[in-house]
């Protein structure tokens, strides 16, 4: 067997090296735990693809088309899937991102600039966009984020910044009548959310200069938090009392 050279505690002399000299990247390893992009559940034909009848029932002549796959669980009929326009757009660090906008409430004042959890996509979250932003009257604006979807990149801390900042942009420029948005912010929190704990939602809240009352839904956790009656009905009085007023 060849030498392994000296060892102090189970460790060679070249690992105690590189684990004091080389450590792993935080970022790195916050990347791996943090994000979980499922296999993509749609696709998006943009309009030179669209030729020789490819394009989706009801898709306009030079705008994209979503197709979705049966991992996408879609709950509604044609005519739904009509209103969710796609779309992409380009981050600061030269990705790809996939954005759609569902228009629930043609008549709403506003629009929820949603972002989702880390273990979706798009496709799987339109079907619930259509089902809240008809529930609380207001359209509804999200996106993939890099390597999610139909995004490309790969997912890390930076990536997410770009990514909110051009889903942003592309919000105040795909929407015809937002110019300046001075918005109050509501806060709702799960006290048991066992993936982002209680006290960030706290610490969000009490930093906010323009929060309303928040919302602390008691025993709600991570994935359970929509199915308790005061979270939507706390959205409701948001959307219909405190932003109208502010």
């Amino acid at each position: 067997m060849p030498e392994q050279g000296p060892r102090m505690n189970g460790f060679s002399l070249g690992e105690l090296c590189w684990l004091f000299c080389c450590p792993p990247c935080p970022s790195r390893i916050a990347a791996k735990l943090a994000f979980l992009p499922p296999e993509p559940t749609y696709t998006v034909m943009q309009p030179e693809q669209q030729e020789g009848g490819a394009a989706a029932v009801g898709t306009p002549t030079g705008s994209c088309s979503l197709h979705l796959t049966e991992r996408a669980d879609w709950q509604y009929s044609q005519r739904e899937l009509d209103a969710v326009e796609v779309f992409f757009s380009r981050t600061a660090r030269d990705n790809r991102l996939g954005c759609m906008f569902v228009r629930c409430a043609p008549s709403s004042r506003y629009t929820l600039l949603f972002s989702h959890g880390n273990a979706v996509d798009l496709g799987q979250m339109c079907s619930f966009y259509i089902g809240l932003g008809s529930r609380i009257n207001c359209n509804v604006f999200s996106y993939d984020y890099s390597g999610y979807g139909v995004s490309t990149g790969k997912p890390s801390e930076k990536n997410l910044y770009a990514d909110i900042d051009a889903a942003w942009q592309a919000l105040r420029t795909s929407i015809d009548k937002i110019s300046k948005v001075t918005s109050p912010v509501l806060v709702i929190h799960g006290t048991e959310d066992e993936v982002i704990d209680f006290s960030h939602g706290l610490a969000m809240y009490e930093r906010c200069p323009r929060a309303v009352e928040p919302l602390w839904v008691e025993g709600a956790g991570h994935n359970d938090i929509e199915l308790y009656a005061q979270y939507l009905e706390r959205l409701k009085q948001f959307i219909s009392h405190e932003l109208p007023n502010s």
